[in-house]
């Protein structure tokens, strides 16, 4: 894509200012407070023939995620480990200015950002992805589709990847002779998983500071900062995005509002899974 999420369709001069005056008094445009998400809807194993996929509407924005899974070699620095790969696309119908083409930076970016977060907390046990060690390894590919966007683009595939990889079952890998591996997909074995992730985008504007924004509110954010957050709290990561500039406390004041409102996504995650047979 040849776009920049940030800048995805004019809103006129009145607009940004009634945004703007609502944000300086603790209130939105859609009615929202500054820190609470729009409504939240997450269906696990979305796509019946991916290992694992999740479905993920977060306002009027909507991701679907999915997980294939191969046999290869690992890495030369991780011989004893699974491999997982990331990839995002904007499906160009999902808004008017994607365009056709390769993944442009800001895919590149949100898978980057998603992928890092999931590895460092070890979201998936790698460890236990070895078929023969050293040589044969299960190959994760986890793809994340945006198919229609009105902002906060980050977060929404976050709740996709991680309820994909928590609802994932992967085909039981039997060596044959001569070290062959084929995958059984008759059987199916749980994903190892050790942790939980999402992230929540902060945006500021002016002085205040808000969570979730739409695409229209995007268009006045001065900066963002993506914190990436354990269920237990720990923060797995950083991503300051766009040219604006937070202050040491309003970086201490995003990392407690994220920390406070990824309750309310782990929340979200955990009642979907409920839900699954």
């Amino acid at each position: 894509m040849s776009i920049t999420p940030t800048n995805l369709r004019i809103v006129s001069t009145l607009k940004k200012h009634s945004m703007a005056s609502l944000i300086e008094k603790g209130l939105r445009i859609d009615g929202r407070k500054l820190n609470e998400y729009r409504e939240i809807t997450i269906i696990p194993n979305y796509i019946a023939k991916a290992e694992g996929s999740a479905y993920v509407k977060v306002g009027g924005t909507v991701v679907i995620a999915g997980l294939k899974v191969g046999v290869g070699t690992p890495f030369p620095d991780t011989p004893n480990d699974g491999v997982i790969t990331v990839n995002a696309e904007f499906v160009p119908f999902a808004s008017p200015t994607f365009e056709p083409g390769p993944p442009d930076e800001n895919a590149i970016e949100l898978a980057r950002v998603i992928d890092r977060s999931i590895r460092e907390l070890r979201v998936v046990d790698l460890s236990k992805l070895a078929i023969i060690p050293g040589e044969k390894v299960y190959i994760l590919w986890l793809d994340i589709y945006v198919f229609d966007h009105d902002g906060n683009l980050l977060d929404s595939s976050m709740l996709a990847a991680m309820t994909t990889l928590l609802t994932a079952k992967i085909p039981k890998a039997v060596v044959k002779e001569e070290k062959n591996v084929e995958l059984n997909k008759e059987e199916k074995i749980p994903l190892p998983i050790n942790n939980k992730v999402v992230t929540v985008t902060v945006g500021k504007v002016n002085n205040k500071l808000i969570i979730d924004p739409t695409v229209d509110e995007e268009q006045i954010l001065e900066c963002k900062l993506a914190v990436s957050i354990s269920e237990d709290g720990r923060i797995a990561g950083m991503q300051k995005m766009s040219t604006g500039v937070f202050t040491e406390d309003e970086v201490l004041e995003a990392v407690k509002l994220a920390k406070e409102a990824s309750k309310t996504l782990f929340a979200k995650i955990n009642e979907a899974l409920s839900k699954v047979q």
